[in-house]
């Protein structure tokens, strides 16, 4: 018997700032009615699902960006969700801004934010959490740019690692699942530590502009979604794994976010695409078993792996020059 499990990319259109959690969560739930109806077990929604993509306003005092975060989950706006969950017997994935009382690098409990994700199981328990690791953007405001981008602002770099869970989900008694949020997913690091895990399916939402606001440079409009789809197709194909990668899509604060959610094959192969710029519900049925071939054959780490060999990908941050030939 194969082991099947259909799962559904649920793309919303924007949120705008002045739109409130409950809009969200009702548009949300609204999806989730519509996977059931479809026979989906596992809804993935993108990043900061529950409000507008808020580090493109600035705030001086960055407590008063705290109306943006969660300070629990699920909290009373978001129940609803949950209740969905155990009504409808589905799974389901959700990017939020996180604030957390405990201890930083140096022991101190402190207040601190993350941008956070959840795996919730279809009885609504949450099955696993990860807080981005990869934030792009500044951490000051810029009058250079058109758009702001202050993630590195109002997040600290997540400090849950990579991980990967094996839980029911769907009519499966087990599914290798782990995570990534947006950036994440341009960096072949995030996707190798979670394919040593085994992973079979990866959640992953984003907000992702339709240009380069930093303006370093010319980069094609239509490159920003091909940039997007190759990172995640490689991904997949290099870890013989599924994912299912959800967007916010539209013009959301006159900013415009490129949408294009899909779900990719273990062989790298987009069976899924979204086709709008609205609350959009895709759906693929994945056959986990498909996941074997690579992981046994190309990839099969334990026969081909050389880690000896990859020192410097841990070993350092920024490149460094190679040395100069001279003719001797």
């Amino acid at each position: 018997m194969p082991r099947l499990i259909t799962v559904a990319a649920a793309q919303l259109g924007p949120i705008q700032k002045s739109e409130s959690r409950s809009v969200a969560v009702e548009r949300m739930v609204r999806l989730m009615e519509r996977a059931h109806k479809r026979g989906v077990e596992l809804v993935v929604f993108p990043e900061l699902a529950l409000t507008t993509f808020f580090p493109r306003h600035y705030h001086r005092d960055i407590e008063q960006a705290d109306s943006w975060f969660e300070n629990s989950m699920p909290s009373n706006e978001t129940v609803p969700l949950f209740d969905a969950a155990r009504r409808y017997g589905i799974g389901f994935h959700l990017g939020y801004a996180e604030i957390a009382h405990e201890a930083d690098e140096t022991g101190a409990i402190r207040k601190r934010r993350f941008n956070t994700s959840i795996l919730v199981g279809p009885e609504g328990d949450i099955l696993l959490k990860y807080r981005k690791v990869q934030l792009p953007g500044h951490a000051e405001y810029d009058p250079k740019r058109i758009v702001q981008h202050l993630e590195k602002r109002y997040f600290e770099v997540g400090n849950l690692g990579f991980p990967v869970i094996r839980a029911p989900m769907g009519g499966l008694d087990g599914i290798n699942m782990g995570m990534m949020i947006c950036n994440d997913r341009r960096w072949p690091e995030a996707w190798r530590v979670l394919g040593l895990q085994s992973v079979e399916l990866v959640a992953l939402g984003y907000n992702t502009p339709s240009l380069n606001m930093e303006a370093g440079g010319f980069e094609a409009h239509h490159l920003r979604v091909f940039h997007s789809h190759l990172s995640i197709q490689a991904g997949c194909y290099q870890n013989a794994c599924f994912a299912v990668a959800t967007a916010k899509a539209g013009t959301e604060d006159g900013a415009e976010l490129f949408g294009h959610s899909i779900v990719v094959n273990p062989q790298g192969e987009i069976v899924a695409m979204a086709s709008s710029w609205d609350d959009e519900l895709i759906t693929a049925d994945c056959d986990l078993d498909m996941c074997t071939l690579g992981r046994t054959t190309i990839f099969a780490f334990d026969k081909h792996r050389r880690p000896e060999a990859y020192g410097r990908i841990t070993g350092q941050t920024g490149a460094v020059a190679p040395q100069v030939w001279t003719k001797r």
